[in-house]
């Protein structure tokens, strides 16, 4: 059987029908519905025939959370491939004109919250091998599933899963990206700055030290900021500052019913994206090194900044062996070559590829169907992109671990 007779053979219907099972499952983050969806791919591991585990570890506030992984074993011989995703979804928002719950399917789309991000990309790998194993195609090299959840708290599900011995030669994740191989993408932190100025009645303004003009005034310097020690432009161009929170007032309780008065104390919130070589550190020396010249700007002002480091920076070369096979997997299916690198908006990303890189340092590629209708209402995948995936991930799989032979 030649890999053209074998991608031609996946039960569309089938596939399409476990998607919709998944979407259907309520797994909102730390919620009973995402250990429900885990125990679920527990058992259906199990029914294709994979050793499976429903995996506990300690969730950051302390409360037991569960990944679910499965172990296909292989004959020997061959490189071991390891898939990963989440489980756990965003919540519903306003705007929503379809069921998300119901998973609707129209001759293009499959609809449902997080059915982007991302329970096609799950589902995806999950089908690919249970066709693989139900064409009775025996792999030399080890096949492992991880779908983990926690990512939205910082791959907190990937990190126990990896503290827990689950490994690889290489490693596919499965976010969203259109199909996309994105080789590079940024590390994650977020921070709070603090602006303590000097109040007085609007009549002696001259004589204040206002909160809020010295925060607009900061808020677009933000925005421009590089980090030290980047390997390359592609690698600077991965910098970015945003300021997504900003309240100012009296005091730090925010008193608001006294507009006449300067303010005198405002809170920024915001997150920086990083590119693999710079620190955390760095990002975090940076700010102080820009809020110190804003204070001299504005005398009497007082800064401060704290920050919590995500998720890590993730790379992988182009020409690596992952990617490759990827490539030429897509290019098989699709006839055209495979849109590869740095890809934008993808590389702002976090995933918890970063944590698979860091932390054992895998070489891997994130490449999943979705991305384009990602968390916004009326949520979808494209159905081509999901049917596409599964046979993209099939032919990897058969090429990373090898087949025995007859």
């Amino acid at each position: 059987m030649d890999k053209a007779d074998i991608i031609a053979r996946i039960d569309e219907k089938s596939c399409l029908d476990f998607l919709s099972m998944m979407v259907r499952c309520q797994s909102y983050s730390e919620t009973d519905g995402e250990k429900e969806l885990a125990r679920i791919m527990v058992d259906e591991l199990e029914k294709i025939g994979l050793c499976a585990e429903y995996q506990a570890f300690e969730g950051k506030n302390g409360a037991t959370r569960y990944n679910a992984i499965g172990r296909l074993k292989g004959v020997g011989g061959g490189k071991s491939l390891l898939f990963n995703g989440h489980l756990d979804t965003n919540p519903v928002t306003e705007g929503w004109t379809v069921d998300p719950w119901r998973t609707p399917v129209d001759d293009k789309f499959i609809y449902g919250i997080g059915v982007s991000n991302m329970k096609a990309g799950d589902a995806a790998y999950f089908c690919a091998l249970r066709a693989l194993i139900g064409m009775g195609i025996k792999l030399r090299g080890d096949v492992i599933l991880t779908f983990v959840v926690g990512e939205l708290q910082g791959g907190v599900g990937t990190v126990a899963a990896i503290r827990q011995g689950v490994t690889a030669d290489y490693f596919i994740n499965s976010e969203p990206t259109d199909l996309c191989a994105v080789t590079m993408h940024a590390g994650s932190c977020t921070f709070v700055i603090e602006l303590t100025g000097n109040t007085r009645h609007l009549s002696k303004r001259e004589d204040a030290t206002d909160a809020i003009a010295a925060a607009c005034e900061l808020v677009p310097r933000l925005n421009r900021l590089t980090f030290p020690g980047a390997l390359s432009p592609a690698h600077e161009a991965l910098n970015r500052v945003h300021v997504g929170v900003i309240r100012g007032a009296l005091g730090n309780d925010f008193a608001d019913w006294r507009p006449p008065q300067v303010a005198d104390f405002v809170r920024l919130k915001g997150s920086a994206r990083y590119a693999p070589g710079q620190t955390f550190a760095g990002v975090m020396a940076t700010l102080e090194k820009e809020l110190q010249t804003l204070a001299t700007e504005f005398p009497g002002l007082q800064v401060k900044v704290t920050g919590d480091e995500g998720m890590p920076a993730f790379e992988v070369s182009p020409s690596s062996r992952i990617v490759n096979s990827l490539n030429a997997a897509y290019e098989l299916v699709r006839g055209t070559p495979q849109p590869t690198g740095e890809d934008k908006p993808a590389r702002f990303y976090g995933t918890d590829a970063g944590h698979l890189y860091h932390e054992l340092g895998l070489e891997g590629v994130v490449c999943g169907p979705g991305g384009r209708y990602n968390t916004m209402p009326d949520e979808r995948v494209d159905i081509i992109d999901y049917l596409d995936m599964i046979r993209i991930y099939m032919l990897v799989i058969l090429d990373i671990c090898g087949v025995e032979e007859a």
